[in-house]
């Protein structure tokens, strides 16, 4: 099945709408499990960028539960926003494509980096803040793991 070049980043930068930092984690633990991107992504070969992806991802996921945990569309979100999705997105793009990559995944995660707010902010006023929270974690990282997993898998794989 061919899957167009920047479908990867494009999706991995919807992620970063929600959730920041799980774009970031997801390729640190595939990168820890042996995959490589396509792209180009040298910051996951020093120990301390991986790891600390991984920790900045666990992190936010508790971060988002505290009553004072700011909106994602507030500058700081955005620019954490922007930051991952490209990363995240260049990696996931073809070899040599990784600037079209970076902007497709920025392109995806601001815009609807808005209409995640407003979904999380309807599920909040009918089932609270925590219970909210963990359903939107438990999606965006089944997500984000889906989506790397399938843009590293190796091409003549069994599946």
């Amino acid at each position: 099945m061919k899957h167009p070049g920047l479908l990867f980043s494009a999706l991995i930068g919807a992620v970063a709408s929600a959730r920041s930092m799980t774009p970031m984690a997801s390729l640190a633990a595939a990168r820890l499990l042996g995959q490589r991107t396509p792209g180009r992504l040298v910051l996951l070969d020093r120990p301390l960028f991986t790891y600390g992806a991984l920790a900045m991802g666990v992190g936010e996921l508790f971060g988002d539960k505290m009553k004072t945990a700011p909106d994602r569309t507030v500058f700081l979100g955005l620019l954490a926003r922007v930051m991952s999705a490209g990363i995240a997105g260049a990696a996931l793009a073809p070899r040599d494509r990784e600037p079209a990559g970076a902007a497709a995944a920025v392109a995806t995660a601001v815009p609807l980096a808005y209409l995640t707010l407003a979904g999380r902010k309807r599920a909040m006023a009918r089932i609270g803040q925590t219970r909210s929270g963990l359903i939107e974690d438990a999606l965006i990282v089944t997500a984000g793991v889906a989506i790397v997993a399938l843009a590293v898998r190796p091409k003549n794989g069994w599946w």
